[in-house]
């Protein structure tokens, strides 16, 4: 039989964000919350009802980080655009996959779908404010429905799993850096180079390719979304370091963010981190 699925109460997740220490502004979002059933009351003979044990069940988790692209604030523009479309979007496609039994491939459609209804969003909004022209941004989405976690991914902001003692990326990279370096043109090194910052795939730029991974989730995962300006300064060594010692989300994206800022802080940082801690 399967683990239960975590109770409100043991969820422990935090968001932290930051403009580091050159960027004059913040262009980074992140969004953490959870989808719920929902009961309406229409009509009662009990006097008391707001007494009885009714709660909504948690139909999904979600962790979401968006790192703008483009000068002044068409970049904050376009990642807090694609995160409230994107949270539209997978509301009610969760919700769909939850109640209907929908099969699996029938939702990761919908969440490439939903990546690709925010680009043309932003690309609306850039074509209508003269102001905008040019925006774009990252988005990775992590939602569970348990016990799976689905992995949207567009652009560089990163997706990793800790587990029994191991830091993995789950997301991969799309920037031109990384394609030269999957194609065999490069080695890894060439993630040093300036390419690692030019993006081979954007909500609201000239192209855009959304990826969704799916894999397992247990009790004993921690999630970690951030954007690059965490990446650019810590290593995993060192973020597997602070998920192995943490005593909470909330110190641990405190810590991390420090650690990117020590390392320079020379973009915006952003770092989200979810895990359950059973209580029984």
């Amino acid at each position: 039989m399967p683990e239960r699925k975590p109770r409100d109460d043991e969820l422990d997740a935090f968001g932290i964000t930051h403009a580091g220490k050159v960027r004059p502004t913040n262009q980074d979002h992140f969004l953490l919350g959870s989808l719920r059933q929902r009961f309406k009351l229409r009509q009662s003979s009990l006097p008391e009802l707001d007494q009885l044990p009714i709660v909504e069940d948690r139909v999904a988790s979600i962790i979401m980080v968006a790192d703008g692209v483009g000068g002044g604030q068409r970049g904050d523009k376009a990642s807090q655009l694609a995160v409230e479309e994107l949270t539209q979007y997978v509301n009610e496609s969760a919700r769909c996959y939850y109640h209907n039994d929908r099969s699996d491939e029938s939702f990761v459609h919908d969440l490439e779908q939903a990546a690709l209804k925010c680009h043309r969003a932003v690309i609306e909004r850039g074509a209508s404010d003269p102001d905008s022209t040019g925006m774009a941004t990252t988005l990775t989405l992590m939602i569970i429905i348990w016990p799976w976690t689905y992995v949207l991914q567009v652009g560089d902001s990163r997706y990793y799993e800790y587990k029994n003692g191991a830091l993995t990326q789950i997301s991969h990279d799309q920037t031109l850096a990384q394609e030269l370096i999957d194609s065999g043109v490069f080695a890894a090194a060439v993630r040093n180079t300036p390419l690692a910052n030019v993006l081979s795939s954007s909500i609201g730029g000239s192209q855009t390719a959304p990826v969704v991974t799916r894999v397992p989730t247990a009790w004993n995962t921690v999630h970690l979304l951030c954007s690059d300006g965490l990446t650019k300064h810590v290593t995993d060594e060192k973020i597997a370091e602070r998920l192995r010692t943490m005593t909470s989300a909330r110190q641990a994206c405190e810590q991390l963010l420090q650690d990117a800022l020590d390392g320079g802080g020379t973009d915006n940082i952003t770092v989200c981190i979810g895990r359950a801690v059973k209580k029984d």
